[in-house]
């Protein structure tokens, strides 16, 4: 029986031993898409305690203690940070088997060399230790981000936004680490949203452009774009809950879009003609500017309106959608590639059923001498585990190239969240060795390694332009 978490947990044979230790594990991190705060990097925010660092935001905790029983009030309540914390802390035991039992350990072995586990009896010197260490200048966020190997962290960043914070960053020469904007304009395609005429006003505003038509409207977008690209911004990223393919006329739209900001109801029909315009649009001006696309979808939110309106959105009451992608995506992709507009672009989907459907389309438009233009997402939210990563790889080398694949990201609002990328590359060694120990591929170390160095980091690079 091996011990807990030792040195070679999940790598199951001598070959992914020597490609995690010799190879994976000294490779920088990209975390191309992530929901962190970028004020806090360059105020080089200090956690006043665990609590803050790791439950503050952390949905994807919430839910595991919702599970258990813990009461509303030791989660996004009002209960002290210690009482928090203790309920996380009892929480933890029976969350084995989920990967955040995993994600927690693996953060306080790798940031805080704690090598206890966590549970009600060993909280409290977990805690003070902790708090102790958070308290030194080293544990502020900067110190987190540079202990953790990372050299580029892409936020989320709705197309308002005035990156002020971006900017301070690219200009702050003590801070190596790039902190780029991902242009997410998802509340641009929410037009039956009783916020998106407030949005356009807001839009209007900072792109200094009077909205009053759809065309004002794609101008102001366009300005927007310009203005993230000189910051250094080279991705967007759409949450497409439900994929549409509706084709219509510019003056069609201009017709829907005018309605909509007069502050009528816009039907289905309509409103999946204007997302299937605009998303065509923005996607044309991605190529322009040589961003990459992602598209993230299968999602049903706020599943629980009692809670909705108590505590709002990403407060854990998502889940997977179940509704078809094939046909819309595939509408999308090919509509831009026969304009010869289709920009790099990697698709998600939170439902697992969707993987064939997705590595096979994204088979379908690769080209421009690009390796892997069209990239099959790292496993996202709910696949974010290690069926899920397996599965999803497994896929991937099936039908393309896994070797092309541009790896992981933390997807995460939390700075400790960067061991999620040695879970990862851990379970990735663990499946090419398996390859290799089947005779299913040859113990080439030269050409594994080059694999390995490429999904963990090399890819990412050369894909993106950082």
């Amino acid at each position: 029986m091996r011990k807990f978490m030792n040195e070679n947990f999940l790598l199951n044979n001598n070959v992914a031993i020597s490609l995690y230790h010799d190879c994976a594990k000294k490779m920088p991190i990209i975390d191309y898409h992530c929901h962190i705060n970028p004020k806090e990097i360059y105020e080089n925010k200090k956690f006043k305690n665990i609590t803050e660092a790791w439950l503050y935001g952390d949905h994807y905790k919430w839910r595991v203690m919702r599970s258990n029983g813990i009461d509303e009030k030791y989660i996004t309540g009002d209960a002290g940070d210690y009482d928090k914390f203790l309920a996380w802390a009892k929480t933890i035991p029976m969350s084995i088997g989920n990967p955040i039992y995993n994600w927690t350990h693996l953060e306080l072995q790798r940031f805080f060399e704690i090598y206890d586990l966590l549970n009600e009896e060993t909280a409290p010197k977990i805690w003070h230790k902790v708090n102790e260490l958070l308290s030194k200048d080293d544990f502020r966020v900067r110190g987190l981000i540079e202990k953790s190997n990372v050299k580029v962290i892409c936020t989320t960043d709705d197309p308002t936004d005035t990156l002020e914070y971006h900017i301070k960053l690219k200009d702050d020469e003590s801070f190596h680490v790039k902190v780029i904007p991902t242009f997410r304009p998802d509340k641009s395609m929410d037009i039956n949203s009783s916020s998106f005429i407030s949005w356009i006003k807001k839009l209007g505003q900072v792109s200094k452009i009077d909205i009053s038509n759809y065309d004002e409207f794609l101008k102001a977008l366009e300005v927007r774009i310009k203005f993230f690209n000189s910051v250094g911004c080279r991705i967007s990223d759409h949450g497409l809950d439900t994929v549409v393919y509706e084709e219509a006329s510019k003056k069609e739209i201009n017709k829907i879009f005018e309605k909509a900001i007069d502050g009528n109801n816009v039907s289905l029909e309509e409103e999946r003609k204007y997302k299937t315009y605009t998303l065509k649009f923005l996607s044309e001006m991605y190529h322009k500017f040589g961003w990459t696309m992602q598209l993230h979808m299968e999602v049903i939110r706020d599943n629980n309106s009692r809670m909705f309106k108590k505590l709002g959105v990403n407060t854990g009451f998502d889940s997977i959608r179940d509704e078809s992608i094939a046909y819309p995506v595939s509408k999308i992709l090919d509509s831009l590639e026969s304009d010869k507009a289709l920009p790099k672009t990697i698709l998600y989907s939170l439902n697992p059923r969707d993987n064939y459907i997705i590595s096979t389309m994204a088979g379908n438009f690769q080209g421009d001498g690009i390796p892997g233009k069209i990239q099959f997402g790292a496993a996202w939210w709910f696949n974010d585990n290690k069926d899920g990563m397996i599965d999803q790889m497994r896929t991937l080398a099936n039908t393309g190239l896994i070797s092309r694949f541009v790896g992981m990201l933390t997807d995460s609002r939390s700075f400790l969240s960067y061991t999620r990328h040695e879970y990862f590359r851990r379970i990735l060694c663990n499946l090419i060795g398996e390859l290799v120990e089947n005779g299913e591929v040859p113990e080439d170390m030269k050409l594994l390694k080059n694999i390995i160095e490429g999904v963990c980091y090399n890819n990412a690079k050369n894909y993106f332009g950082f």
